[in-house]
């Protein structure tokens, strides 16, 4: 214990770092973003609904809370979002004749803090909290690249806030739920076509809001060295207020969003006293973003639409822990994401792609108070093609058509900070 330290100040302090950390958060890298624990980075989130030395899990699954000891635990994850990905095709039949510059790098590093904090207060009562930057993103190509009438920059940034109660009802079950706060703030820029000679002017459209929803969970142990999480995040409905700037006009908008919710299932299953094997499952109903309009906030009339039009995503992974000896533990795991976008409606703005994930991670505990997370992951996207044509949603006559191939890799390193007091 730390006699000479005021455990309020501690956290205070750490609860204010905290929150600078994610008031500072750099746009990410992916518009959702799974990175919100150094722990269960290190196992392509293998398992990342159950509990265990984290608390962390409790943003798949609040039910995971049962895992905290009793008084309270805070927590600090960091990870740093090291993307490349280059677009390189041609654009041909537009007003501009043909053109095949290449947007360069238009992926950003970024940093995504996620922050938790439990307080057991007895055996059946746990109350969480845990602040978070669920969607993300931030692609910048060359100015005047090829596609820069389809799109220029695009930025998403979100901050959560998420405050749960988890109930423990006996030895093998427990339930939990949760409501959620959630910032937003989007900003997508293209070419104006009509600004004159080079087309320096970007069309732009942003907006801000705060919106509600939920989070729940459910926790079973149905024996000795099995357990089972099932969780859920319920999407938000934001009205970004915001503007479009388009053709040298600014016109006040609304547009409805709704971020898609999620539903997981996660497994644990101890082998040996030093080793466990954990799995997930995660559905993301991405389908029902479908094509959000912007409303003309004085004549109520459509002022544009963003057309997504995403299936829906699918997540699956498998890892392993070592315990190496009391102190230290050993972790790796291989993901495969579903992505919700392919070639029918893939857009040079978000040019994703099913992938696989390919991580390793560590754990040590520096003593009873103090742990210690680290994690890695190598992302291989599969070859990924850009057909923008007569049949594409985003295609438009004057531009042109659009053909690329995109050229993508992404790293990811995490650490965290685990304080029980």
């Amino acid at each position: 214990s730390m006699p000479w330290v005021n455990k309020k100040s501690v956290l205070l302090a750490s609860t204010a770092v905290a929150l600078s950390m994610v008031a500072s958060s750099a746009f990410a890298g992916a518009f959702a973003l799974r990175e919100q624990s150094s722990y269960f980075q290190g196992m392509s989130f293998a398992g990342y609904g159950t509990s265990g030395g984290s608390i962390s899990s409790m943003y798949w699954n609040p039910a995971s809370l049962i895992g905290a000891q009793q008084g309270l635990t805070i927590e600090a994850h960091n990870t740093g979002l090291f993307p490349s990905s280059d677009i390189n095709g041609t654009l041909s039949g537009g007003f501009l004749g043909t053109s095949s510059i290449g947007s360069g790098d238009i992926a950003s590093d970024a940093f995504i803090p996620a922050s938790y904090a439990a307080y057991r207060l007895n055996e059946k009562l746990i109350f969480g909290v845990g602040i978070n930057a669920p969607f993300g993103l931030s692609t910048k190509p060359e100015q005047n690249w090829a596609a820069q009438f389809y799109s220029r920059s695009s930025s998403v940034f979100s901050l959560n806030v998420n405050p749960t109660v988890a109930l423990q009802i006996n030895d093998m079950f427990a339930i939990a739920i949760g409501v959620q706060a959630q910032y937003l703030d989007v900003s997508l820029k293209s070419a104006d076509a009509t600004s004159g000679a080079g087309f320096p002017r970007s069309n732009q459209i942003t907006g801000d809001d705060i919106g509600f929803g939920v989070t729940a969970g459910l926790t079973v142990r149905p024996f000795e060295g099995t357990e089972i999480g099932l969780g859920y995040r319920s999407g938000v409905g934001h009205d970004l207020d915001g503007d479009l700037f388009a053709g040298g006009v600014t016109t006040a908008i609304g547009l409805g969003v709704v971020t898609p919710d999620m539903i997981n299932l996660s497994a644990k299953q101890k082998v040996t006293d030093k080793i466990r094997v954990l799995g997930t499952v995660e559905w993301t109903n991405w389908s029902r973003l479908k094509s959000p309009r912007a409303i003309n906030d004085a004549t109520g009339a459509e002022a544009t639409v963003l057309h997504f039009n995403y299936d829906d995503g699918w997540f699956f992974s498998l890892g392993g822990e070592y315990d190496f000896n009391e102190k230290l533990t050993f972790r790796g795991g291989v993901g495969y994401e579903i992505s919700p976008i392919d070639e029918k409606i893939r857009s040079t703005r978000l040019p994703d792609n099913n992938r696989w994930w390919l991580s390793a991670g560590a754990s040590y505990t520096f003593n009873e108070h103090l742990a210690f997370d680290v994690g890695y992951t190598h992302i291989i996207p599969e070859s990924t093609d850009i057909n923008i044509d007569s049949s594409h949603q985003d295609y438009n006559a004057a531009f042109g058509t659009y053909s690329g191939d995109v050229d993508s890799s992404v790293n990811i390193i995490s650490a965290a900070l685990r304080y029980k007091f």
